[in-house]
């Protein structure tokens, strides 16, 4: 029996405040992390406050395209 779409599927997060100041900067890297979301319970793209390493700071992460 096959089911149609996945009900959790796993997203990318993408530091928000790395690749605004890429442009303008030199960027020593980006800040990503993966996860899970749940596509019932959470049909918008998904933002985390997560933590960046290259600003040592805690920033928003938003969902990326894969």
């Amino acid at each position: 029996m096959a089911k149609g779409k996945d009900v959790r599927v796993t997203v990318i997060l993408e530091c928000t405040s790395c690749v605004r100041n890429s442009v303008d900067k030199v960027s020593r890297g980006i800040s990503r992390y993966s996860t899970q979301k749940n596509r019932h319970n959470t049909p918008n793209r998904l933002e985390l406050k997560k933590f960046c390493p290259y600003f040592y700071k805690h920033t928003i992460h938003g969902e990326i395209k894969k």
